[in-house]
């Protein structure tokens, strides 16, 4: 096995998870401002939807209206189809912005540490246009290198986001691992470049995917760590 000198993590679901704010409820609450009754019972179908429907830029591109349409697809699929869903939509997007809204899931402080502990480098890859710095500070997360796709200019799974950090962390490729939770957007990318990927899989749903990873926890074994 290659020896591994830094690990890159995806943020959003992989690191951390939206708060009650950016959840169904909260996308209910953020409607009534804008006079749209939205249904939480239909946001995970709605949700499911407009990944489906999420199309990035040609070149890859970071594209803060997509995002926004994305929003909107999902405000309108839970039931806000009038005139009002984009502004419901670019004011929940500012949300997710705000480092506040989200919570880190239980494995990621731990697993981050018994990293460190074996000397690995550590690093952040985020399709996002929020302030990561930000973010890490507020959640008190240590990060060697950090980069937003909205700072790079690319999007995963560009190659060049992850050779982006991978310099400033100074290693190469097939030294390196990327763990996040989309087949696409980490793992397709990370293994272009040549490095190892893992997938976590927190709600079951790839069960083929090579490098399943159910959690964090399970991050260490699968590089071959021990101890």
């Amino acid at each position: 096995m290659v020896e591994i000198q830094a690990v890159l993590f995806d943020l959003d679901f992989t690191l951390a998870k939206p708060g009650p704010d950016l959840g169904p409820e909260g996308y209910q609450r953020l409607g009534r401002r804008f006079g749209l009754e939205l249904d939480p019972s239909r946001y995970k179908e709605a949700r499911v939807k407009a990944v489906e429907g999420l199309r990035k830029h040609p070149d890859f591109r970071h594209d803060e209206e997509i995002w926004v349409a994305f929003t909107e697809r999902i405000i309108r699929g839970m039931g806000g189809d009038s005139d009002r869903a984009y502004e419901c939509a670019i004011e929940m997007t500012r949300a997710w912005e705000q480092a506040h809204n989200f919570d880190l899931f239980d494995d990621a402080l731990p697993v981050l540490a018994h990293l460190r502990e074996h000397g690995l480098k550590i690093g952040l890859v985020s399709n996002t246009g929020r302030d990561v710095e930000e973010f890490l500070a507020h959640h008190s997360l240590q990060i060697d290198v950090a980069l937003s796709s909205r700072v790079h200019g690319k999007v995963k799974p560009h190659p060049t986001i992850f050779k982006a950090v991978l310099d400033r962390l100074g290693v190469e490729p097939e030294h390196a691992a990327m763990v996040g939770d989309s087949p696409e957007d980490d793992l397709e990318g990370a293994r272009g470049l040549g490095m190892q990927a893992f997938l976590v899989d927190r709600e079951d749903v790839y069960r083929d995917e090579p490098n399943r990873l159910p959690d964090l926890f399970a991050l260490p074994a699968a590089l071959g760590l021990r101890g």
